[in-house]
């Protein structure tokens, strides 16, 4: 079974930069559909970026396009979401899931991940 743990989450002033890590067991990063979903306290969880099977494709909401950028690395079995520009608006918890169906583009739908990392927090400081 895929086991995912986030990292990387902490306090950080307007405008700095933060990366985000999904260390992945049970499975291997080049074998998955990953993403970032985000959620603040009493609101939806909501898409924040993902990466194809292949690696090869990747996708990101609005908000966050230019600032958030997406990556994995096969040798360290590990995902990551590097975050630049961060303000108070971004929303604070971060999860990480994934998908063992093969997916040819990245997968934006949270009710097609089957796993879940318990996600990790980001506190941006104004």
């Amino acid at each position: 079974q895929v086991q995912l743990v986030e990292s990387g989450g902490g306090l950080v002033q307007a405008g700095g930069s933060l990366r985000r890590s999904c260390a992945t067991s049970g499975g291997t990063v080049s074998n998955l559909a990953m993403g970032w979903f985000r959620q603040s306290p009493g609101q939806e969880r909501d898409f924040v970026a993902a990466i194809s099977t292949s690696g090869r494709s990747t996708a990101y909401t609005n908000s966050v396009k230019g600032r958030f950028t997406i990556s994995r690395d096969s040798a360290e079995n590990t995902m990551y979401l590097h975050m630049n520009e961060l303000t108070p608006e971004d929303p604070t918890i971060y999860y990480c899931p994934a998908t063992t169906l093969f997916s040819t583009e990245p997968v934006v739908s949270a009710t097609a991940y089957a796993y879940w990392g318990h996600g990790t927090q980001v506190t941006v400081s104004s």
